[in-house]
């Protein structure tokens, strides 16, 4: 029998772990052979695919292992954090740094709040680094794709 017959099994069958995040580890991730070095990217091509550990749900029947690595996974994370939503925060309260405290960069949405946005300037900037993808979440984490 063929072994490798769980590479195909449709992901609803499998349960599979979170990459592993190697936080910048270039050398931990050659050692284990799988993970992530880094999370995220604006651009599909700066996106890390890696290999994480899947196993075949309780009931289902296989031939071959019931855990194993699969490849394929990017190494992207969420965390709550929505673009557009941060986006209308931006424009309607960029003045009062709701953008800055929603990405998690308190210090310097207390800095924005107290100038109310640099004067309009920081405002304005802000949401120009938003739009072309230079202002994201401080954990590293990406855009959630819906909302």
């Amino acid at each position: 029998s063929n072994t490798s017959s769980n590479m195909g099994r449709p992901l609803e069958f499998l349960e599979c772990d979170k990459p592993t995040d190697h936080r910048g580890n270039q050398s931990a991730r050659d050692d284990e052979g799988h993970g992530c070095v880094k999370f995220g990217g604006q651009r599909f091509e700066d996106v890390e695919i890696t290999k994480v550990w899947c196993s075949v749900l309780d009931g289902i029947d296989c031939c071959g292992e019931r855990k194993f690595l699969r490849d394929g996974f990017p190494c992207i994370k969420y965390s709550g954090h929505y673009f557009v939503t941060t986006l209308i925060y931006s424009v309607l309260l960029g003045f009062l740094g709701m953008d800055r405290f929603c990405l998690g960069q308190t210090g310097t949405a207390v800095g924005k709040l107290l100038t109310m946005g640099g004067v309009g300037i920081w405002w304005i900037v802000d949401i120009v680094l938003l739009i072309t993808g230079s202002l994201t979440p401080e954990d590293g984490s990406n855009w959630n794709p819906y909302v």
